[in-house]
């Protein structure tokens, strides 16, 4: 009986191994702050790299695959900066209409461009990213059933995971370092949280609807004054219910794009709301140049959160698309905070192919805002550009 496991065993990592495939890649980062820091021990230039390996492998026929997608940064002076993590470490198996994944893994829900409101599974790695993109691996059991009505998802998540924020030395940070989480379930982050999707397609339109329920993945942040007299931030992670809806309609050359959701179990529920269009024009003055219009307007109720920055704004965009081959393309963004003149951001976001492994991007962001109780002001001399040199395997 063992001989007989072991060289199941044996045939099984065999078999995997022998259908392993690598990819992934590396990078070196220059951010450079226009100005100088509103801080001590902030410095305008900062140099990082990363390496993100994957493995990826079928077996089974395909009916089961393996990822593991490990990822470590190391920046020059931001000490939270340099950080590991495992982005997805998951075991997937199809069935039929049926598909199981257990591990740690990336779900991204979501529509629209500015802001991602529904989007709710996985922690945002802020130290990674200014836009919020990045995301952290998320502990789950997730089983879907694709019909011909939808696609039902059930996520199980038995681990939470904190928020990253910089280091004192870190620049894009509010006044004070953040210090210990402060959770209001009794299980901190081993609360069990579970999240419910549909997602199907009916004419033109893609549509997402969402519910989740338990530790809330943007915290709110308070300040605490120590036995000592030492101020701190602390982030608060509350017990939360979700429900959100995402839309899509693709009509020819134009994109409608809709996320809504609304939240109760945070100091103030609220509702919030992002909606807009993309409009692409190919071939303009006879080139093969494209561009694509984007305008989005944000809504959110809350009045006092760090984080609720798109709480009246207007997002005007522009994409630049070289349609080449190397991949060569320009985004241009706006946001224009409508009850407040002085408190706007920009961004730019430029990338290109130099070869089939080489790649090279260039961003820039830039903030401004007059009102304290702003999160701009905070980040009102934080202006900066990134260039990033990228290598694909």
């Amino acid at each position: 009986m063992r001989k007989a496991v072991a060289l199941s065993l044996i045939v099984n990592f065999t078999s995997f191994a022998n259908s392993a495939e690598l990819t992934g890649s590396a990078g070196l980062d220059l951010r450079y702050y226009l100005q100088d820091s509103l801080y001590p021990q902030q410095e305008r230039t900062y140099a990082s790299a990363y390496l993100s390996p994957e493995i990826y492998a079928e077996f089974n026929d395909g009916q089961d695959t393996l990822i593991f997608n490990p990822f470590y940064r190391v920046d020059e002076h931001d000490s939270e900066r340099t950080h590991g993590d495992i982005r997805e470490l998951q075991w997937a198996h199809y069935r039929d209409t049926w598909e199981t994944k257990v591990g740690i893994g990336k779900v991204f829900w979501g529509q629209t461009e500015s802001v991602h409101l529904v989007d709710i599974i996985n922690q945002t790695d802020s130290v990674e990213s200014v836009d919020g993109e990045a995301k952290l691996g998320q502990p789950m059991v997730n089983v879907s059933y694709f019909t011909d009505y939808g696609n039902f998802s059930v996520f199980v998540l038995p681990y939470f995971r904190e928020r990253t924020f910089q280091s004192t030395e870190g620049r894009l940070r509010p006044p004070l370092a953040i210090s210990d989480a402060i959770y209001e379930s009794s299980s901190e982050e081993s609360n069990l949280d579970y999240a419910l999707r549909w997602q199907s397609s009916i004419d033109d339109w893609e549509v997402g609807l969402s519910y989740f329920s338990g530790t809330t993945r943007e915290p709110e942040l308070i300040t605490q004054i120590s036995d000592s007299g030492e101020l701190s931030i602390n982030p608060y992670y509350a017990q939360i219910e979700q429900v959100g809806v995402d839309l899509l309609k693709v009509s020819g050359a134009w994109l409608l794009k809709m996320e809504s959701i609304y939240r109760q179990g945070q100091s103030e529920d609220f509702a919030a709301l992002v909606a807009g269009f993309e409009y692409t024009q190919e071939g303009v003055f006879g080139s093969r140049y494209g561009l694509g219009y984007l305008a989005e307007y944000q809504y959110d109720e809350r009045d006092d959160n760090f984080f609720a920055i798109a709480q009246n704004d207007m997002m005007l965009g522009l994409r630049i698309m070289a349609n080449d081959i190397a991949g060569s393309e320009i985004l241009v963004g706006f946001v224009q905070d409508l009850d407040a003149t002085s408190t706007y951001s920009a961004y730019i976001e430029a990338s290109s192919r130099l070869s089939a492994n080489w790649r090279w991007t260039l961003d820039g962001y830039f903030f401004s805002s007059d009102d304290q109780d702003d999160p701009f002001f905070f980040l009102r001399r934080d202006d900066h550009i990134q260039f990033s040199l990228e290598y694909y395997f």
